[in-house]
């Protein structure tokens, strides 16, 4: 008689605890919470850091308002495809008039950057200089320049002529409309306390800038010496072959400054 023995019994998992379940998921969740609660918290202290920074910095605020106008704006023409026909119903035709004159003189003066010579560039100079003036009467000049043409005009010096639609002007000898002749033997112009404060100011900004862009480029101020070369690599030039030949020509050019050298 054979020995049979009995199977093994399978043995269930045990059943899960709810109670247990339950404190392992508000132990996350409070944990959750407590991250979210830390998260705001380091977000408004970064957000009061930044007010704060740019408490002092208008610049910063505006350059901020202007960046968020210009989206808005963006996103408006984005939205409305007939956005800009629209935008012109808020202005008069004067003002739109001037605005289109306002476009097209900053696409010439886009256009005009590159050299043409040397008189242009003078120009260019002389109207970013005015306009850089602040303060500048420009009424005042003109009503000294309307003055001075009819004293002219009086001392016979200019030629008044009215056309058929009414406009009066003057005109010279050499065919200049509107300018006055120079008179050497006359100069009452005198310039205000102002005017003249505000030139001397210009200039000292205009060589403060310039001694800047000389530093930015690694130049130095003349020693004040006599002037031998045309450009700063002409000037390296020459104090290379000073180095080598000054032992060998010092006598011949100090016979030449005595006037003595035959």
């Amino acid at each position: 008689m054979t020995d049979q023995t009995e199977p093994e019994k399978a043995t269930a998992p045990p059943a899960p605890d709810p109670k247990a379940a339950l404190s392992a998921r508000m132990a996350r969740f409070k944990a959750l919470q407590e991250q979210r609660t830390s998260g705001k918290k380091a977000t408004e202290k970064e957000v009061i850091e930044e007010k704060k920074r740019n408490e002092g910095k208008p610049e910063e605020l505006e350059k901020a308002k202007r960046l968020q106008e210009r989206a808005e704006f963006k996103l408006l023409k984005a939205d409305d495809p007939d956005f800009e026909r629209k935008r012109h119903w808020d202005y008069t035709a004067e003002e739109d008039e001037n605005w289109a004159k306002r476009l097209a003189k900053k696409a010439r003066n886009r256009d005009n950057n590159a050299f043409s010579d040397y008189r242009q560039e003078a120009n260019k100079v002389y109207k970013r200089q005015i306009k850089q003036l602040s303060k500048v009467d420009l009424e005042a000049y003109a009503a000294q320049r309307a003055e001075k043409l009819q004293r002219q005009v009086a001392a016979g010096l200019l030629e008044l002529v009215e056309t058929d639609d009414g406009d009066v002007f003057t005109v010279d000898k050499d065919g200049r409309v509107n300018t006055p002749v120079e008179e050497n033997y006359n100069f009452d112009h005198k310039p205000s306390k102002e005017a003249v404060d505000r030139l001397v100011e210009q200039l000292d900004k205009s060589e403060r800038a310039r001694l800047k862009a000389r530093a930015a480029r690694g130049l130095k101020e003349d020693d004040g010496g006599d002037v031998t070369y045309i450009n700063q690599k002409n000037k390296q030039f020459n104090e290379k072959l000073a180095r080598f030949y000054n032992k060998y020509t010092t006598e011949i050019r100090e016979s030449f400054e005595r006037g003595t050298a035959i």
